[in-house]
């Protein structure tokens, strides 16, 4: 990952910018330690979501954008203005940061940053949406280095690891690339399925209440309990991290009564919009029972598991 490194800082300088060498001056600053767990579910009224995500140490997030012209994705509301773009306000300080502290974004790294790129916008064209797309790949190819990445079925973790959800059709286009540099996710729907394998699919995510209806006030039920154990361990072994997001709106004891059932049971991100709640409450309850693999580690091949068949314990990173 650290291969050809000053060709690739010569590439970040331009993408960078004045915005991004101000965002690693105050990315530096911050002191905190690294949630691998902890997800910011940001809102489109935010327009630069990232700085605030990287100071609370929260180890991804799920950013909404739309597609402008050429192509271009585009943050925050209203119509797509020039400084707003997801390369310059999430892309460029990012690659920064890792490059400036040897690939990784924070010293004890040691799992992907998850960026999930959600396509939004009244304009559901496929073939716009698709455009979009393959702007962003082009986009990515540029910090190859520095990204999760899958090269004929053998999955590398990077600093980064990139999510697409939200675009028509992007599974068929991301299945068609041999070598990629993002990844769609899925749901518990996908575990052991051909037409979804681990390194397309590598992260399951589904909303909360699809599958539970506890809502964090009183005790989970011993049988909503063995539910989550079960499937998050259904995922992992099938290869897979797991994400929850739509946890119910309540409380924040509610809110931390889920988020503490969701570390036991070794969820690897969780997702919420509260970040000062969630980062403040991972620092205190750590999630025990999450792969930790060291960036940057290499994958050994793996075939998809047959629905049912006896699975067995495989060796691979975690992206």
């Amino acid at each position: 990952m650290l291969q050809d490194m000053a060709t690739l800082a010569g590439g970040l300088a331009g993408l960078a910018g004045a915005g991004g060498a101000v965002s690693v001056a105050v990315f530096r600053r911050s002191r905190r330690s690294w949630l691998t767990s902890g997800h910011a579910l940001t809102g489109p009224a935010l327009a630069d979501p990232l700085p605030g995500v990287l100071k609370l140490g929260l180890g991804g997030m799920t950013v909404r954008v739309y597609p402008g012209p050429r192509g271009e994705l585009f943050l925050g509301p209203g119509a797509p203005q020039p400084g707003r773009t997801l390369r310059r306000l999430v892309l460029a300080p990012l690659f920064a940061r890792a490059m400036a502290a040897d690939g990784r974004l924070w010293p004890n790294q040691q799992a992907p940053f998850r960026l999930v790129v959600e396509f939004g916008g009244p304009s559901r064209d496929p073939q716009a949406l698709l455009r979009a797309y393959r702007m962003l790949d082009r986009q990515l190819r540029d910090h190859a280095d520095l990204l999760s990445r899958s090269r004929d079925g053998v999955l590398t973790a990077g600093a980064v690891t990139v999510t697409v959800t939200g675009a028509v059709d992007v599974r068929e286009l991301l299945a068609a690339q041999s070598e990629r540099y993002a990844f769609t996710d899925g749901t518990f729907d996908d575990l052991g399925s051909r037409a979804a394998p681990p390194d397309l699919v590598p992260m399951v995510s589904e909303w909360w209440t699809r599958r539970f209806g506890w809502d964090g006030r009183d005790p989970i039920t011993a049988e909503e309990r063995h539910q989550l154990h079960a499937l998050v361990r259904a995922a992992h072994d099938d290869g897979r991290t797991v994400r929850f997001s739509g946890l119910p709106d309540g409380s924040r004891k509610a809110r931390a009564a889920v988020w503490s059932e969701l570390g036991a049971a070794g969820v690897d991100v969780i997702a919420d919009a509260d970040l000062t709640g969630l980062a403040r409450h991972l620092r205190r309850h750590p999630v025990s029972g999450t792969p930790r693999p060291h960036l940057p580690t290499r994958a050994v091949r793996r075939s998809v598991p047959r629905p049912n068949a006896p699975r067995t314990v495989a060796h691979h990173e975690q992206v």
